[in-house]
């Protein structure tokens, strides 16, 4: 099975897209970009230069991946986030060799509308609400919400939020997948 990629949009030479990846209407992939397989990248979506996009990774409508952006697999970028790559961005003053790094880890969810300020890193199967702006790191399995964005729970890797405390020590079985949480101080694993 091949890609699939719309008429309308520009993939310029040199980008290299994995086999199976849908990219949609109006969609601008720039020459360094390196896309995985299986991934479904929306319409009108902006992807950069230095910019690494996993497997099986969903990003939706009217998303700009800009350089220094890495999202690794299963991640699902809603309608409409944002990322930056500059913290003090001026129009009159030049400042690429500035960009900073911003990593998003496997299976993490962006909701729509969310923001992801430069230089940060998302933990894996960690879940940002839609309208979410965060400016500091998010844990694996953490539920960050609100402006600026804070932790206000846990999601399992399901997807479905666990009970249990956002600090403290305790397990929490899924009851859709029965994989076995436990949370010791400020860090949620699977055993």
């Amino acid at each position: 099975m091949g890609n699939f990629i719309h008429s309308s949009a520009i993939i310029d030479k040199g980008a290299v897209i994995g086999e199976e990846t849908r990219v949609w209407h109006f969609v601008h992939i720039s020459s360094g970009a390196i896309i995985g397989q299986k991934c479904s990248i929306g319409q009108n979506v902006f992807v950069g230069n230095k910019v690494v996009v996993g497997n099986n990774v969903k990003i939706q409508n009217n998303v700009s991946v800009y350089d220094n952006v890495t999202i690794e697999d299963d991640v699902f970028c809603g309608p409409s986030m944002v990322f930056t790559n500059v913290i003090n961005p001026r129009s009159f003053i030049q400042r690429k060799n500035e960009y900073l790094d911003t990593k998003i880890k496997r299976g993490a969810t962006l909701g729509a509308n969310c923001t992801i300020v430069c230089g940060l890193s998302v933990g894996e199967y960690a879940f940002v609400a839609a309208g979410a702006v965060v400016t500091k790191d998010v844990p694996n399995f953490a539920l960050f919400a609100g402006v600026p964005a804070r932790q206000i729970g846990w999601m399992s890797k399901f997807g479905k939020r666990i009970d249990l405390p956002n600090i403290g020590n305790g397990t929490y079985s899924c009851p859709f997948t029965g994989d076995v949480y436990e949370l010791r101080g400020n860090e949620m694993t699977i055993k």
